[in-house]
């Protein structure tokens, strides 16, 4: 660009000034230099559409748009805090105490009932339901083909329906 270039002298006698005002927009002076340097890209180009009859207002305004923007977007991606009372009010999604007491009680009866079985049906039920482990393998540790380790994890499901859904003693 030439030293006889309008829009740039407009540029170079209000930097300083543009960059201390971006600053008290966005409060960081990094940030306020890429304001500046992007609000005189778009003054440069509109320059060239024709000519501005306030050069250094219309600078200011999109600096001033500009911070704004960046301001919105800077909000808009920072972590947001919660205070206090928000987190006392919100319901927490841990089971509360009397839910976890009838769960072990669940848990000491599922185990009581399991005890019942014989052994090998006792470790075919826990590979495979308790550990999450393919009926495959249970039926490799177990030394039986797959339709019968899955013979052997039906018979303790049912075993366990049925003692539980059966007259109380």
């Amino acid at each position: 660009m030439s030293s006889a270039d309008p829009a740039l002298a407009v540029y170079i006698e209000h930097r300083n000034d543009l960059l201390d005002y971006a600053s008290r927009i966005v409060r960081d002076r990094a940030s306020a230099e890429d304001v500046v340097q992007e609000a005189w890209l778009r003054f440069s180009r509109a320059q060239q559409g024709g000519e501005i009859i306030q050069p250094a207002g219309y600078l200011y305004t999109i600096v001033r748009n500009l911070a704004l923007d960046w301001l919105a977007r800077a909000s808009r991606n920072a972590p947001q805090e919660v205070s206090d009372a928000v987190l006392q009010n919100t319901p927490s999604e841990a089971p509360s105490a009397e839910r976890v007491l009838y769960y072990r009680d669940e848990l000491r009866e599922l185990e009581a009932l399991i005890s019942e079985l014989p052994e090998r049906t006792q470790i075919a039920f826990r590979m495979y339901r308790v550990e999450r482990r393919p009926l495959k393998e249970v039926a490799d540790r177990l030394g039986v083909s797959v339709p019968r380790a899955h013979r052997m994890v039906s018979d303790a499901i049912l075993h366990c329906t049925l003692r539980r859904s059966g007259p109380e003693e």
